[in-house]
């Protein structure tokens, strides 16, 4: 991002503060992103950065901030209303003759959670051309409160957004990225990338760490979907085209933030060391340091409450594989008595109308408890019944198996409802065991 489009939105800012109180009428043609294709770009005949504005009233037409608001003319959207909080999204890299896709469905989920301007930013030009020199030119020379704006950023337009803050001093309300750009930010110093000073809160959503995205928390708090890499439904070939194939992980923590904002489910995020203590069972609180109310995706400053905010805080969440992502974690726990060999048994949750959740356990001789989280479609209440198999290869089988109880219940368990727990269960070899249950929500 070059100096130039820095100054570009600091002028846009004080020009768009002042700009209340003209009503000329709305711009006849709806704004569109650039959509160049080579030949175009070496002619650099079109705007570099341009400014998109919708609002409840404009929210099917956006109107087009011109270069002459930046020379101070006037010829401004009358949309704008500087009383209200303003979103401003940042598009990252994306190939030239491409537009970038889910801007638009963020901006209307945004406008449907509250009424506010929510700012689009077309920076084709500096965005699309080799990835390395964006990353190295996007920071060189070329009325309404800082707290009131949130940055929403995606991918390298995270950093985008981080920088901005920087101008700013660290006094932004808010920034939001959206699986940060990892390649050559990895290794960056804070000051070139984003980072939890950029902004009065930073939050993060980690999609595709192992690839296009960062792998270290940048924000207050970083959520890491199903632990930051490969995110459900990404890995089948029938996605619309290779390039939706390949970058399936890290465009799903916009799909997620979006549908997020729609609230019809609750995405929450448990603070973890790891992945892994995560999937083990040992992080099923938000004690520390959220004092017991954990964080949720979407909501205004995540749902934090806590001063002061904690730093570079890692959560961790399931989700599905399709809007709206949303999954209820379970926690399993069960106890076995002491075995000859080791065993695999394979678990099952069963709702009736929902997919079963399969989880598969290894069992070792000199271990007897065990606990494990898993997604599951329906909240606990809803689950029918559980069944468990004996796995193990056919000659290399444990004998009967022994539980001196199984227990799931729902994490966080904010509701009081009690776990479902069967005591004294034996499991023969080829003989599955299950049990009903019968309750209500």
């Amino acid at each position: 991002m070059a100096w130039k489009w820095i100054k570009t939105f600091v002028y846009l800012s004080m020009c768009v503060t002042s700009a209340v109180g003209n009503k000329q009428a709305s711009q006849k043609k709806c704004a569109d992103f650039n959509n160049t294709i080579w030949q175009q770009y070496r002619q650099g005949i079109k705007l570099r950065v341009q400014y998109f504005l919708l609002t409840r009233n404009n929210a099917d037409c956006a109107s087009l901030f011109t270069q002459d608001c930046l020379n101070q003319t006037q010829k401004h959207t009358a949309y704008f209303n500087s009383s209200l909080p303003t979103k401003v999204i940042v598009h990252g890299y994306r190939p030239l003759g491409s537009k970038p896709s889910g801007m638009s469905d963020l901006a209307k989920a945004l406008l449907r959670e509250e009424d506010l301007n929510v700012l689009v930013v077309d920076w084709e030009f500096v965005a699309s051309f080799a990835y390395n020199l964006v990353v190295e030119n996007y920071k060189e020379k070329h009325g309404s409160t800082l707290e009131s704006f949130h940055f929403i950023g995606m991918s390298l337009g995270a950093h985008v957004s981080g920088f901005v803050g920087t101008l700013f001093e660290g006094k932004l309300g808010r920034i939001t990225g959206l699986d940060p750009a990892g390649p050559m930010f990895k290794k960056a110093a804070p000051f070139d990338r984003l980072d939890s000073s950029d902004a009065l809160f930073v939050e993060a959503i980690h999609t595709d760490s192992d690839q296009f995205g960062i792998s270290i928390p940048v924000g207050h708090v970083d959520f890491f979907l199903n632990g930051g890499m490969d995110q459900p439904g990404c890995t089948h070939l029938d996605l619309a085209s290779m390039f939706d194939y390949v970058t399936c992980d890290h465009m799903r923590a916009l799909s997620v933030y979006t549908s997020a904002l729609n609230r019809s489910c609750s995405l929450t995020g448990f603070p973890c060391s790891s992945f892994e203590e995560f999937l083990a069972g040992k992080c099923i609180t938000c004690e520390d340091p959220f004092t017991g109310t954990c964080p949720q995706i979407g909501l205004l400053k995540s749902g934090i409450t806590v001063t002061p905010l904690p730093n570079h805080e890692k959560v961790y969440l399931l989700t599905t594989a399709t809007a709206p992502y949303c999954a209820h974690h379970i926690l399993v726990e069960l106890r076995v008595s002491p075995l000859d060999k080791s065993a695999d048994i394979q678990l099952t949750l069963i709702t009736v109308g929902h997919p079963e959740t399969e989880l598969k356990l290894k069992l070792n001789k000199d271990e007897m408890v065990y606990k494990k989280v898993t997604a599951h479609p329906a909240q606990l209440c809803k689950i029918d019944s559980v069944q468990v198999k004996n796995t193990g290869a056919r000659f290399f089988r444990q004998g009967d198996i022994q539980f001196a109880y199984i227990c799931i219940s729902e994490i966080p368990q904010t509701r009081g409802l009690d776990p479902l727990c069967v005591k004294n269960i034996n499991i023969g070899r080829g003989v599955p065991w299950s049990r009903d249950f019968v309750q209500v929500c």
